[in-house]
């Protein structure tokens, strides 16, 4: 959509619609960056010890959390916990929760939806979260798996939202880069725009319709994942160069091999995929209508989750190149999921910008 701006007119709904993330390996504000790495080199404690009450609502919480990442933390679940009430009004920037979602970031954060350019500044984020949440006052999540690795928080969540009298939920991911002081200094967030709006956009179809298990195991069920052996080995940062390239080559085979043996968990799935044959008709469906143009953007490893994030551009069979960026996390049985937008890769501005309209006038 692109991105946060479509809220201005129609789609504010996707800008606020998860808390912040930002991007990339080399970061806009060097020296809040610079604080924020010291910051994780000190006082920093694993996991199971540090952040209790964070610890307590998410359901795994794990990597080198520091103090500015509990501080991220808490503000984060704050405002997934906080009642809208009476939807904010435009400009009205004091509401509770539109206080409490402006408490996440620094006053010169960047945040990027997916789609569009990056927003800066309390005055832009804050417009877009009021017409979110105008659009979409019962917006709610929790905290799923989430990982923190010094100065940069992955926060995995479960969203939930009313749209056009539909019940939706649809996971997410945060990825935040945080200063001393816990406040969100580069945002980027990944989910896919059409699972949640689809209801909208009827004329739209999704992308991986059909794609299911095929092969030899196909037919076994659960029984499939029985005798595959033991989880690989955690990703690890050696292997960034080679799985970047996999992506960029759009080489099917390494993506699936290098991701081990479990279960695949992607946009537009049905179900997850347990097979290698049905997990590579996945990326062959997505590779037949996106060119990727990736590069490496943050890393977060905890003890059995790990997140990688790439981010760049996507030139889609419609003919648009727009920013894009995939999430893959890798978890402790082996299972491989990916978090990212489907929405450009089916439809064009024009189509984009009539779904949010009819959704303004829902």
């Amino acid at each position: 959509m692109r991105g946060t701006q479509m809220l201005g007119r129609a789609g504010a709904v996707t800008v606020a619609m998860v808390s912040g993330i930002a991007f990339g390996t080399a970061h806009t504000n060097t020296n809040t960056d610079a604080g924020a790495a010291l910051h994780a080199t000190a006082a920093a404690a694993p996991a199971s010890v540090a952040c209790a009450e964070v610890r307590d609502k998410v359901g795994t919480l794990e990597g080198t959390i520091t103090p500015n990442a509990c501080a991220f933390m808490k503000r984060q679940i704050t405002f997934g916990e906080t009642p809208t009430g009476t939807p904010p009004q435009p400009g009205e920037v004091q509401h509770p929760r539109v206080a409490a979602y402006l408490d996440i970031f620094d006053p010169e954060a960047t945040l990027w939806e997916a789609g569009g350019n990056p927003q800066r500044g309390h005055s832009v984020i804050g417009k877009s979260i009021v017409g979110s949440l105008g659009l979409v006052p019962d917006l709610r999540y929790r905290g799923t798996e989430v990982v923190a690795d010094g100065a940069v928080v992955m926060f995995g969540q479960w969203n939930e939202v009313t749209i056009k009298g539909h019940k939706v939920g649809y996971p997410q991911i945060a990825r935040n880069v945080l200063s001393d002081d816990g406040k969100t200094i580069q945002a980027r967030r990944y989910y896919d725009r059409y699972t949640v709006f689809r209801s909208a956009a009827p004329e739209l179809r999704n992308l991986f319709e059909g794609v299911a298990d095929t092969g030899p195991d196909a037919d076994m069920g659960p029984a499939a994942d029985a005798g595959r052996g033991p989880a690989p080995h955690p990703f690890r940062a050696g292997d960034i160069t080679a799985r970047l390239a996999a992506w960029n080559t759009e080489d099917v085979d390494a993506l699936v091999g290098g991701a081990g043996p479990g279960r695949l968990t992607a946009p537009g799935l049905a179900a997850p995929l347990r097979t290698a044959d049905g997990k590579a008709a996945y990326l062959r469906r997505l590779f037949d209508h996106a060119d990727v143009r990736l590069k490496p953007g943050q890393v977060a490893f905890g003890r059995t989750h790990t997140f990688v994030e790439w981010h760049g551009t996507v030139t889609s069979t419609k003919g648009t190149n727009v920013p894009f960026g995939i999430v893959e996390r890798f978890g402790p049985a082996g299972e491989w999921e990916l978090y990212f937008d489907t929405l450009p890769l089916i439809a064009n501005q024009a189509q984009i910008d009539a779904m949010f309209q009819r959704l303004a006038q829902s």
